[in-house]
């Protein structure tokens, strides 16, 4: 797949080859659901709480008295049954409740998948630098402009890379993110992905791309221990 390499002002300065079967071969739409599903799950809180009888604030006066009124028996007014009282079952969750998990090789392969769907819907602007010289927001716009990105747009740029995330962080539609940190939840958030060739080749040739049995025999990344 040869994929058009721009430079700031849009005019296509060279291609990149990139290898399919890297990212999955054909996009698996199950599975990039899956990681989606996931990924939101797992943002969730978790801070959702109810009041049982114990936690509402009252009197614990006894409302009437025990006998003698051909009522029910009832102490406090907080019990489930009467209005303003506590939650029979009050809700008591934490954000572990509401995790999902996958196994690692079929997380990187969910999120190659979803990086080769961008490609297949030419949704990729692969750029051969980004750089400014000082935090512009009518720059960035005007870069984007040129790449002709007209919806929401997720900017791979390095942390170091201080100009132009100051100059992008405050673009309506427009998210920045590391490239190591780029995942299928990220990308189908966003209708475009513009990154560098050289973090997309980082990506590629990284620990993230490891979707067989190597990333468990020699895993990349890693950093070995000393022996002394």
């Amino acid at each position: 797949m040869d994929v058009p390499v721009y430079n700031m002002k849009g005019v296509e300065v060279g291609k990149l080859t990139i290898d399919q079967d890297k990212l999955g071969g054909e996009v698996n739409a199950a599975l990039i659901k899956q990681a989606y599903v996931r990924y939101h799950a797992n943002q969730r809180q978790g801070s959702a709480r109810t009041l049982n009888r114990h936690a509402v604030e009252g009197s614990t006066k006894k409302i009437y008295k025990q006998k003698g009124t051909g009522r029910a028996r009832h102490g406090d007014k907080k019990v489930p049954q009467f209005r303003g009282g506590g939650h029979a079952f009050a809700k008591k969750r934490t954000r572990e409740d509401f995790r999902l998990d996958m196994p690692k090789k079929m997380r990187r392969k969910a999120n190659l998948n979803a990086l080769l769907a961008k490609f297949v819907d030419n949704e990729v602007r692969v750029v051969d630098s980004l750089s400014m010289d000082a935090p512009k927001t009518k720059s960035f716009l005007e870069f984007l402009g040129a790449l002709k990105i007209d919806r929401s747009a997720l900017v791979a740029v390095k942390a170091d890379n201080r100009f132009v995330r100051l100059s992008g962080r405050n673009v309506e539609d427009v998210t920045l993110c590391c490239a190591e940190q780029l995942n299928a939840f990220n990308l189908l958030n966003h209708r475009y992905l513009v990154i560098t060739k050289a973090d997309l080749q980082a990506l590629l040739a990284g620990p993230s791309a490891q979707i067989d049995k190597s990333a468990k025999i020699n895993p990349l990344g890693r950093v070995k221990k000393e022996v002394a």
